[in-house]
């Protein structure tokens, strides 16, 4: 028994959003989200949420190794250990941004760091699920999602503004 019709829409576009996640490319999100769906067809696969993401997960990292684009940061990247406040209604206080700014913040990240935010903040998964999604360790993945929501405020926070001494 397939699902229907409007499950099928809404299981694509969530698809969509993971390799735009992935690639930040439109192009390219949509031919992996091609390929992961025929590749789900073709194994008669369940049409879930898990298996789509697993199988679209499976093709960027492919073409990552074949285009040999996987770059490596170090999981200590600057250093920083500070709390992570986003859950603080007062620490997005101030964030102008319009469209091609967050695009541009988003870009800044990296498509492990991308992977990690849209799997815990728009998807809700949990850190767990995510850790079993992507293979990553559940530290890890916390890390990641930490590290990518610093990043995003860093890039749209407002200047400091100087203060006139008179």
């Amino acid at each position: 028994m397939s699902p229907p019709p409007g499950d099928v829409k809404e299981l694509l576009l969530r698809g969509f959003r993971y390799a735009y996640s992935l690639t930040h490319d439109t192009a390219r999100a949509e031919d992996l989200l091609q390929d992961g769906w025929v590749s789900l067809l073709s194994a008669g696969g369940p049409r879930r949420r898990c298996y789509l993401f697993a199988a679209i997960r499976s093709r960027f990292i492919d073409g990552c190794r074949r285009e040999q684009l996987l770059v490596f940061e170090s999981l200590d990247e600057n250093g920083e250990n500070h709390i992570d406040n986003l859950h603080d209604p007062h620490a997005t206080a101030g964030f102008d941004c319009d469209d091609a700014g967050l695009d541009q913040a988003l870009a800044s990240l990296r498509p492990t760091e991308r992977e990690a935010l849209l799997l815990a903040d728009v998807e809700g998964y949990t850190a767990q699920e995510i850790a079993g999604l992507t293979g990553h360790p559940r530290n890890t993945v916390l890390s990641l999602i930490r590290r990518s929501r610093q990043k995003l405020r860093r890039h749209l926070a407002p200047p400091a503004r100087e203060v006139d001494r008179a």
